[in-house]
């Protein structure tokens, strides 16, 4: 397995506050295929993911893309408005990239 290429499944447990032992009961498999499964030894496949995913309350993709820990990116501080700003705070930031767009136009 090329172990250059992230794999958060680890982050995502410990975000998620889970022992390797819970996590593995959710997913009905064992903690010491957990454990390789983090340590990139054993490899995954789109089965894995998905149900790692929903034990893990996030999408298959995250495990690929998304390091839960990082506080620097946008997707952590979008998961933490309530539900009912999300609409107010899209609109903020779609208003920052117009203005770079509009910004782009007059130069």
């Amino acid at each position: 397995m090329n172990s250059k290429r992230p794999f958060y499944l680890k982050h995502w447990r410990i975000y998620r506050k889970l022992s390797q032992e819970e996590l593995a009961d959710r997913v009905q498999t064992t903690k010491g295929y957990v454990s390789e499964l983090e340590r990139q030894i054993k490899p995954y496949n789109q089965g894995l993911l998905e149900a790692f995913s929903i034990a893990l309350c996030c999408e298959p993709a995250d495990f690929l893309i998304r390091d839960p820990m990082a506080s620097n990116q946008v997707w952590s501080t979008w998961d933490k408005i309530p539900d009912g700003d999300r609409e107010l705070a899209l609109r903020v930031l779609r208003s920052f990239v117009k203005q770079e767009d509009d910004e782009k136009k007059i130069e």
